[in-house]
């Protein structure tokens, strides 16, 4: 029987001052940015699914280590969604014509704020008690 330990304050408040930090700058780059609309919201979009994709691989490999079932198409499809979506952004940034220090600052911005998101769904994950002891609860 595995030992259930939940995540401490500091790692949950770290975990989601580090997503807040990341969406919000990246946010406010785009708000700020002279780009049009369209380019902006193709930037939008990426952030989007790039954080559901995340959080789903997340869940579906934390899913896998605790022995539910995930059919190998959804797991498929979330890796393939994690890597489309950094290649996305990935080709945006390079044809895009941003100076080279607004590329770094959106690449690294949408990195930081994937990586929370899988920091932040782990917590939540980590911080549900387990079935085994809320059946024992009853």
């Amino acid at each position: 029987m595995a030992i259930h330990q939940r995540p401490t304050s500091a790692f949950v408040g770290a975990s989601w001052l580090a997503l807040l930090v990341g969406v919000i700058t990246y946010l406010v780059g785009l708000w700020n940015a002279t780009m049009q609309l369209n380019e902006k919201g193709y930037y939008f979009t990426l952030l989007l699914y790039g954080l559901f994709a995340a959080v789903s691989l997340q869940k579906s490999v934390r899913d896998r280590m605790e022995g539910i079932r995930v059919t190998s198409l959804y797991f498929g499809l979330c890796w393939v969604s994690v890597l489309a979506a950094l290649v996305l952004l990935g080709v945006g940034l390079v044809n895009s014509t941003l100076a080279p220090s607004e590329k770094g600052f959106y690449a690294m911005s949408y990195a930081l704020s994937l990586f929370a998101a899988v920091a932040v769904q782990k917590n939540v994950r980590d911080s549900v008690e387990p079935v085994e002891a809320l059946q024992e609860k009853v």
